[in-house]
């Protein structure tokens, strides 16, 4: 090895102490080490439309209103036990246009909000839609009442796709109040469709989603119901949808006072019970060649379970209760899973059938849902002289979601809501009850799509089944 003089080394020793001084990258590169300053991105509004609605809904940040409770608690201090909202106070009638707003979702321009809108399969989740819709009800409901009340959604009476989405567009979303008497109560009808261009209105074959929630006023104090502004009809068109938010409010009462829970199955239904007992012991007689058909499924074998916890980022416009929307989408995604494991295909949405909000959803709690297939259409057996194609490809099946919450420090639960989705799927298939419980809950549905086959013809709406699958919202 050839020796160096000292000079050399000196050279050496003092250009690598200067190497050792630059940064890495500086040094493993040709190109000249350069100042660099930080950039950033524009920022991406993955919520986009939807923060509209949210910046209506939620008008405190978490932080400051968990600390105000948490103040309250230390010092002791109790809600006021007399009622917030004046009795005699003065309810001036409204108009339907007074409560009128509508959104758009620019699904179309925003590649970033559409991200958020889309599945796996390139859908947009039908899911994040029924919580804009929820949201939309409540920014409609508060137009129509004022901020001085409470106001909660106490059912979804139905939510049904008119005609399908093709391609990716933007969508408007619209609704108002059309029917409220003055009581407590209040109907508000709501649809989700192709954006018109400007200044033109939207044609009926444009119209996705059709939609009608029921909404109750409450004392911010005491919980109990308060009356709200009544409407005043002023054109023929709305005197039809007062009209048909009547004849809502009938078949709601109607349906609570037959529920199977108060009264005995009449005897149509009685008779069906028997012919499916009748069936079962068919297929278990060793001395009978019938047995249970390869497309038939128990019902109890169809169930699926889930449970979460319920976070702040959820909750509605009071701070601590979770907002309808939420629920919706929770229970849709559920009962669309259910659906699809249960018919090993891939399911079509067609209608949220009337479902109800019994108890509100605490943040912090846990939420536990059960999803049954409890009804098929066409059915294995049908009632005497009913009609219907036992070969059909496709089958309507319709999903029950039952939910409830529970306290994570007590362990108390409620039952919080019932919500009855009903799909298509391209399969023949059908479900099969065996015990009284799942007779109760295969009737309730059975009478939930008669009640739904009649609305639908009453109001001409609804999709067919071939229609369905050219949707591109799942």
């Amino acid at each position: 090895m050839a020796h160096l003089s000292r000079t050399t080394l000196r050279r050496v020793s003092r250009a690598a102490e200067c190497n050792c001084a630059r940064p890495f990258l500086a040094r493993c590169s040709p190109v000249p080490a350069t100042n660099r300053a930080f950039r950033t991105t524009s920022p991406s509004r993955t919520d986009g439309v939807f923060r509209e609605l949210t910046a209506q809904r939620l008008q405190t940040p978490w932080v400051e209103a968990l600390r105000k409770q948490q103040e309250e608690s230390k010092s002791g201090a109790e809600k006021p036990a007399t009622p917030s909202v004046p009795r005699e106070r003065e309810l001036t009638p409204k108009h339907m246009g007074d409560s009128y707003h509508k959104v758009v979702l620019p699904l179309a321009q925003d590649p970033w909000l559409l991200d958020t809108y889309l599945n796996s399969s390139g859908h947009i989740r039908l899911g994040t839609i029924f919580m804009d819709l929820d949201a939309l009800s409540g920014v409609i409901a508060y137009k129509h009442t004022g901020d001085d009340v409470t106001t909660v959604t106490a059912s979804c009476d139905r939510i049904v796709i008119n005609h399908p989405l093709t391609e990716i567009c933007d969508l408007e979303l619209s609704g108002k109040v059309t029917y409220a008497t003055g009581r407590s109560s209040m109907e508000i009808t709501m649809q989700v469709a192709k954006a018109p261009q400007e200044g033109q209105p939207i044609k009926n074959e444009d119209v996705l989603i059709h939609c009608t929630m029921t909404m109750v006023a409450l004392d911010p104090a005491t919980k109990k119901p308060v009356n709200v502004n009544p409407l005043v009809v002023s054109s023929p068109k709305e005197k039809r949808l007062y009209d048909l938010g009547e004849r809502n409010s009938k078949v709601r009462k109607q349906r609570k006072e037959t529920a199977l829970t108060k009264h005995t199955p009449n005897d149509l239904e009685s008779d069906l019970i028997h012919a499916f007992w009748q069936k079962q012991l068919q297929y278990h007689d060793p001395y009978d060649e019938l047995r249970k058909p390869d497309n038939a499924h128990f019902m109890d074998t169809t169930i699926l379970r889930n449970a979460t916890i319920m976070q702040p980022q959820n909750r509605n416009r009071h701070q601590f209760m979770i907002f309808g929307g939420f629920l919706l989408k929770q229970t849709f995604e559920l009962a669309f899973t259910t659906a699809a494991a249960f018919a090993h295909a891939r399911p079509t949405f067609v209608s949220l059938d009337p479902s109800t909000f019994q108890n509100p959803v605490p943040v912090g709690s846990i939420l536990y849902m059960t999803a049954t297939v409890v009804y098929t259409d066409p059915p294995l057996i049908g009632a005497p002289d009913e009609q219907f194609d036992a070969e059909s490809e496709y089958t309507r099946v319709q999903v029950r979601v039952d939910s409830k919450v529970r306290d994570v420090e007590h362990g108390h639960s409620k039952p919080t809501g019932t919500f009855n989705y009903t799909f298509t799927v391209k399969k023949n298939i059908r479900v099969v009850p065996r015990t009284y419980q799942e007779f109760m809950l295969y009737l309730d549905a059975r009478r939930r799509a008669e009640q739904v086959k009649e609305t639908l013809q009453h109001e001409s709406v609804g999709l067919s089944a071939q229609k369905a699958e050219q949707s591109v919202t799942e």
